[in-house]
């Protein structure tokens, strides 16, 4: 399948133009898989349409997305599937969820550690761009409490050693930035965080200034992640393995019902998830071991088993992010995403 995509799609990038023939073979492919068409809204009677739009913007976008994706370390064939499946039908489709609203649209995007929500966000300002969208990237961890104020919570309750869990950050700041970017206000402060001051421990930055945004990318490793039974802690998988393991896992589940004033602000929800969560941890050694390998500084292997062992046990994916690629209330758009970070499936959840 890849393949025949490359072979196709780089002829276009070479300047050849675009045949009928070669429209024609790519809604024939479109179709063939029921559930992803149905997710990104294509159907027999307008794929012809809506391939005609995507091709012309792969010719406009694929250049600058090529370069960004190549820093990334993802290969040729794994940008043009995914720019062609994914990226770019998906920014056609929420341009269109913008014209129906009438006002910005905020779509949530929760994606584990290097599912690539960076990139996703990217790639999808320079799609809606085209198209006419002005969008702003804008992430949970934006929200973080001050150093001061997560200075004091630790020394309230050493557990929260880590940024990261809920109870780290700025609610009534994140519900206040999130109504005003829904009504469209003018001048809206955004806040911003850099992870590097206080020797990797974080800070508010002076905040950014945006005016007549569009679309809203709203991301975080649990944008839109519910409070579950405390039973499921009974028999949780590792590395929830102790007592107080358990006891700060369910504190954390009560935590975040303090969070739900905050994704009932999301229109949509969309899930980037590995088709096996531990990749999660693989690919964050993979970029640690890079940033070494060029001169910078960076965590062992063994520290990043501690790093994300704490915030797996604070939220474990299995527990709180895949339910939810089974369930269409809360989620719009499930994409489940292979160890080489190339696209596994794309479907829209559907109840057991």
């Amino acid at each position: 399948m890849v393949e025949r995509y490359c072979q196709l799609l780089k002829t276009w990038v070479t300047g050849q133009p675009i045949s009928s023939k070669d429209l024609q073979q790519l809604a024939v492919w479109e179709l063939e898989d029921e559930g992803r068409s149905a997710a990104i809204g294509i159907s027999s009677a307008n794929v012809t349409a809506l391939i005609t739009q995507r091709s012309h913007l792969w010719q406009s976008v694929y250049p600058e997305v090529y370069q960004f994706c190549q820093k990334a370390k993802l290969s040729e064939p794994i940008i043009i599937e995914t720019l062609w499946k994914l990226w770019l039908p998906l920014g056609i489709k929420l341009a269109a969820e913008r014209q129906k609203i009438n006002r910005p649209l905020i779509q949530g995007v929760l994606g584990l550690q290097g599912t690539g929500k960076t990139t996703l966000g990217y790639i999808l300002t320079l799609i809606l761009y085209a198209l006419g969208y002005k969008t702003l990237s804008f992430s949970l961890d934006d929200l973080y409490k001050t150093y001061a104020e997560r200075q004091r919570l630790q020394a309230e309750d050493p557990r929260f050693a880590w940024r990261g869990p809920p109870g780290t950050h700025d609610l009534e700041l994140g519900i206040t930035v999130l109504d005003q970017l829904r009504q469209s206000k003018k001048s809206i402060s955004i806040p911003r965080f850099d992870k590097s001051l206080w020797r990797g421990k974080g800070d508010r930055i002076e905040p950014e200034i945006v005016e007549t945004i569009d679309i809203v990318l709203f991301e975080g490793w649990f944008v839109g992640v519910r409070p579950i039974d405390d039973r499921n802690f009974d028999s949780a998988p590792p590395p929830i393995q102790t007592a107080s393991d358990r006891v700060f896992a369910r504190q954390i589940n009560q935590r975040l019902i303090t969070y739900l004033p905050l994704w009932e602000r999301l229109d949509k929800l969309l899930v980037l998830y590995p088709t096996d969560y531990r990749f999660s941890k693989q690919w964050r050694q993979q970029a640690e071991q890079q940033a070494i390998a060029s001169g910078k500084s960076g965590m062992t292997d063994s520290e990043v088993d501690a790093f994300v062992d704490y915030f797996w046990r604070s939220l474990h994916p299995e527990l709180f992010v895949k339910p939810l690629l089974k369930n269409p209330q809360i989620v719009d758009l499930a994409i489940e995403i292979n160890s080489d970070r190339a696209v596994q499936k794309i479907y829209r959840p559907r109840p057991v």
